[in-house]
């Protein structure tokens, strides 16, 4: 399997990034890392070896970049506001800079997001707010509502909020979503959502995909065995919907 590693200065994000890139043409793919991942989590974790068949067959092409969850959501050094800043500078460079990258290493018209839980959500954000640019996207054990507590899982702006806490939360902006342009290139996404029946987020995925529906747009909702927010399931879901 051919592998790039990048690394630049990003001017969104005023500091180094980097990046790995898997395969040589197909569908491109935005791979978002775990809360706790970096931009090799995937190769790490085997997900990428999962998928290499099609990823030797030209069929697609990987493209793993970092998520800075320490930087933004789990900062708990950084007042809510910037949290939700900082996050919005990362979706800055993916728009400006990781994206047009991609664009440049491979003309396929298909790109999809993917990721896994943090991951999924940080995917599902940039996939509903620019729907445009997406052809898909691929979500596992995600939790898309990042302002409630759920088992464990705190609130991570801590009661805070704000109009860009709003903007960039899909179960927050979906409801009221009404600009026909957007609602016409969302309802030409395919979404797939995946999630354990004992998972924590299954309730989060099903509002989403009940929202979804409200909005006319196809989502896949797909309900595993037991508890499948880990690695192991993740190799073998990647294979089956990305």
């Amino acid at each position: 399997m051919k592998r790039e590693y990048r690394r630049w200065h990003s001017p969104a994000l005023h500091r180094d990034m980097e990046l790995l890139i898997f395969g040589h043409a197909g569908a491109k793919v935005l791979m978002f890392p775990t809360r706790d991942g970096r931009f090799w989590e995937y190769e790490k974790l085997d997900v990428v070896a999962s998928l290499g068949e099609k990823v030797d067959a030209g069929h697609l092409q990987l493209f793993c970049i970092e998520g800075l969850a320490q930087e933004s959501f789990y900062d708990r050094g950084r007042h809510p506001a910037d949290r939700i800043r900082r996050h919005a500078a990362l979706e800055s460079y993916v728009l400006h800079e990781a994206m047009p990258l991609m664009a440049s290493a491979n003309s396929h018209e298909c790109t999809m997001a993917m990721g896994c839980s943090l991951g999924a959500f940080q995917a599902a954000s940039l996939v509903f707010r620019h729907p445009h640019l997406f052809r898909k996207l691929v979500a596992f054990s995600g939790r898309y509502d990042l302002t409630t507590k759920i088992e464990c899982f705190d609130d991570r702006f801590d009661g805070y909020y704000d109009d860009e806490i709003y903007f960039h939360t899909p179960t927050h902006f979906l409801p009221g979503l009404d600009c026909p342009q957007r609602l016409e290139a969302l309802r030409r996404i395919e979404v797939v959502l995946t999630v354990g029946e004992a998972d924590p987020f299954l309730d989060s995925n099903l509002d989403l995909s009940r929202l979804l529906a409200d909005k006319g747009v196809r989502c896949r909702l797909d309900v595993w065995d037991g508890r499948a927010h880990c690695p192991r399931a993740w190799r073998a879901m990647a294979p089956r919907y990305v």
